[in-house]
C-alpha cells in the first residue's frame, strides 16, 4: 500500500493519452493528482475515469489548465462557476477535491493527513512592487505571454488576485481547524514557497507560479510533505525540514514516453530515500 503522486498529465497530447491508457493497475495505492489533467470538461473526465479504475482512490487538486475557459467548450464556465463544475466532475467519479473533508492516510508512513487545497496565485513571485499590470509587461519584455493572462478568467471577482485572496483566507481556515497532532501532506498545484521555483529557461514566468502568504504554511500547519507540480521540473527539495516533491509528467518532450508512465509515479509513502535527504 502506497501514496503516489503526479500532475500535469496534459492529457490534451495523444501521447500522453497512450501512456495513461497502457498504465497498469495499482488497486491498493492511492494517487495524489496534483493538477493539469486536462482543458476541457470531456477530456478531464476520462482522465478522472481511467484513474479511478486502477487506483484504491484518488486526490485531485485543479492546475491552472483546468481552470482555462476555452471558447465554444463546458458550456462557457468561467472563474468560481468553472471550479465549481470541476468539483462536481471530480466527485462524479469519486474522485476527493479541496472542497472535500481530508483524507486519512493510515499506512506505511502514516498515520499522516492528506490536504487538497487551492489557492491560485496573487503576481507575489515578481520582484517587488511590482502591479500585476507591470508584471505582465515585465514578463512579455522576455517574450513570456502566459496563456492564463487570456483564458483562466477570475469571475465573479474583478482579479485574480482577488480570488487568490479569498481561496487564501478559506484554506487557512481550514488548515487552522485540522487536529495538530496528525501531519499533513499538502497538496497544491502551485508550489507553496517562491525558493521552490527553480525555472532558469522562463525565469519571468515565475509570478504565475504561487504566491509568497504560503510560505510559512508548511511549518504553521505541521506538513510532513508538500506535494505539488506546475513547474515541469520533477524532484525533491527540502526547506526547514519539510519534504517538497514537484512531481509533474509534462508534455511529450519533458519525460520519456518509451518508459511508459509508471517511472513517474513519485512514491510520497512510505518515503524512499535519495540522494540529497537529510
Amino acid at each position: 500500500m502506497r501514496l503516489l503522486a503526479i500532475s500535469d498529465l496534459h492529457l490534451g497530447s495523444p501521447t500522453n493519452r497512450d501512456a495513461l491508457d497502457a498504465l497498469g493497475s495499482y488497486p491498493e495505492d492511492w494517487l495524489i493528482v496534483a493538477g493539469d489533467v486536462a482543458e476541457s470538461f470531456g477530456r478531464i473526465g476520462e482522465g478522472f475515469a481511467a484513474l479511478c479504475r486502477r487506483f484504491a482512490r484518488v486526490i485531485w487538486v485543479p492546475g491552472n489548465h483546468e481552470l482555462w475557459s476555452l471558447p465554444g467548450e463546458d458550456g462557457g464556465l468561467r472563474g468560481a462557476e468553472r471550479y465549481a463544475g470541476l468539483v462536481e466532475l471530480a466527485r462524479s467519479h469519486g474522485v476527493l477535491t479541496p472542497e472535500d473533508p481530508p483524507p486519512l492516510w493510515d499506512g506505511p508512513g502514516g498515520p499522516v493527513r492528506i490536504v487538497p487545497i487551492f489557492t491560485l496565485y496573487d503576481y507575489s513571485f515578481a520582484p517587488d512592487g511590482m502591479t500585476p499590470e507591470q508584471v505582465v509587461a515585465w514578463a512579455a519584455e522576455a517574450d513570456i505571454h502566459p496563456v492564463d493572462e487570456v483564458l483562466l478568467h477570475p469571475d465573479p471577482h474583478t482579479s485574480r488576485v482577488e480570488w487568490c485572496r479569498e481561496r487564501l483566507a478559506l484554506t487557512e481556515r481550514r488548515l487552522a481547524v485540522l487536529a495538530p497532532d496528525i501531519p499533513l501532506v499538502l497538496v497544491s498545484h502551485w508550489p507553496l514557497h517562491e525558493e521552490l521555483v527553480r525555472i532558469p529557461r522562463v525565469p519571468r514566468f515565475a509570478p504565475w507560479c504561487g504566491t509568497c502568504a504560503t510560505r510559512t504554511w508548511p511549518q504553521r500547519f505541521g506538513a510532513l510533505a508538500c506535494v505539488y507540480g506546475h513547474l515541469h521540473v520533477r524532484g525533491r527539495r527540502w526547506l526547514d525540514g519539510i519534504r517538497f516533491e514537484e512531481v509533474s509528467l509534462g508534455y511529450p518532450r519533458q519525460w520519456q514516453p518509451a518508459l511508459g508512465l509508471a517511472p513517474y509515479l513519485r512514491q510520497i509513502l512510505p518515503m524512499l530515500p535519495e540522494a540529497g535527504d537529510p
